[in-house]
């Protein structure tokens, strides 16, 4: 089946930065806020950007500092929310901060480890506004999931809480960390994926950072990740399932080039929003929010883009340095500053960070070579 016959729907977690008029702030909109509610977790992942521990960080924000916060995302357009973590349903006032969320209008998601999933919290889940979850899945079985995660007996809990978000109403989609050991396992998660009834399957190229810096071995070489994205443009021909290849940039390029080899015209109807997001989003239509509310481009680049303990969220998101860069092609280096696809790609800007140190290097797992370089 051709990508063309099975317009991808529009997911809680997509977003089109070409779309729409500037936000109030004169910035470009903004479109997804990951909200890091607590660095609080109870799994200890292999791969994770944070350092998570068991209980919440000195200096979180407070119930009413979160309020106050939440007031002011919709002065820079109107965003989705992620409530994410740690894990967010360790926070106490997480589903007070959601209602507060939803009642100004935002559309509200969570990202939690599944884990934690309770019956009630589930329905809490639904009553609340929370209109998706992601759940963190990185093998077809638990023993190679448990590993991965850091304790045994997640991958069933995971597996029971997606049975109480599916018995609340919640929808879910599965997202899975792309690592040497998993590459040969792609179809059968895919398939427990789809058998679960998830909504959506969202792969992540891994950013080494964090506890993944550790990995080493497993971050895969620009060569591989150039035959997963390849594969990846393939496999989604044949499921009417949304698929989305997330912190991959160049996949965007690559659909491209894929489909004029095809002779087929990206557009909406046959690449659904695939066909009118950028790659890397983060400062043009993304941002991060810490639990200590330091803003980043993105849960893996930890550049201090402001805090909004002292300074306002619209502010920093319309002035902060880093941001103008980003928004700026010129001030790309290498080959990404030249390249004919760096409206839709860019190139992951914490990879280039986190290998060469350089935030607006290019990207160092693209094996791409420019036409006007």
């Amino acid at each position: 089946m051709h990508p063309s016959q099975h317009p991808h729907a529009s997911s809680p977690y997509s977003s089109s930065p070409h779309a729409s008029s500037p936000s109030p702030t004169g910035a470009p909109p903004l479109r997804l806020i990951a909200w890091e509610v607590t660095r609080a977790c109870n799994l200890a992942c292999k791969h994770c950007r944070a350092e998570a521990m068991p209980e919440p960080w000195p200096g979180e924000l407070s119930t009413a500092e979160a309020k106050a916060l939440i007031d002011t995302f919709p002065e820079t357009g109107s965003p989705i929310i992620i409530f994410t973590g740690g894990e967010p349903l360790m926070r106490a006032d997480v589903f007070e901060l959601v209602r507060h969320a939803d009642s100004r209008g935002l559309r509200c998601v969570m990202a939690p480890n599944g884990t934690m999933i309770t019956p009630e919290n589930a329905r809490e889940m639904k009553d609340s506004g929370i209109q998706r979850c992601s759940i963190s899945i990185d093998a077809p079985e638990a023993a190679a999931h448990d590993a991965f995660r850091g304790v045994p007996g997640a991958f069933d809990k995971a597996m029971r809480g997606i049975g109480y978000l599916k018995d609340a109403g919640v929808e879910f989609q599965i997202n899975t960390t792309v690592t040497r050991n998993n590459l040969d396992r792609f179809k059968d998660i895919f398939k427990l994926a789809e058998g679960l009834g998830a909504a959506a399957w969202h792969i992540f190229l891994l950013v080494p950072t964090g506890r993944a810096a550790q990995l080493g071995t497993q971050v895969i070489s620009a060569e591989e990740y150039e035959e997963v994205l390849n594969w990846f443009y393939d496999f989604r021909k044949t499921t009417s399932m949304h698929l989305k290849a997330t912190c991959a940039p160049h996949y965007y390029r690559i659909m491209r080039q894929r489909a004029k080899a095809e002779g087929v015209a990206v557009t909406p109807d046959t690449f659904g929003m695939d066909a009118m997001t950028r790659g890397c989003l983060g400062g043009t239509g993304f941002c991060f929010i810490s639990a200590v509310g330091q803003v980043q481009p993105c849960g893996y680049l930890e550049l201090d883009c402001g805090n909004v303990k002292t300074t306002p969220f619209p502010e920093i998101w319309r002035t902060s340095k880093p941001f103008l860069q980003f928004r700026d092609k010129s001030a790309y280096e290498g080959k990404c500053g030249v390249c004919e696809y760096h409206r839709v790609c860019g190139g992951c800007r914490a990879r280039a960070y986190t290998m060469s140190g350089n935030y607006m290097a290019p990207e160092p797992l693209c094996s791409y070579e420019p036409s006007r370089g």
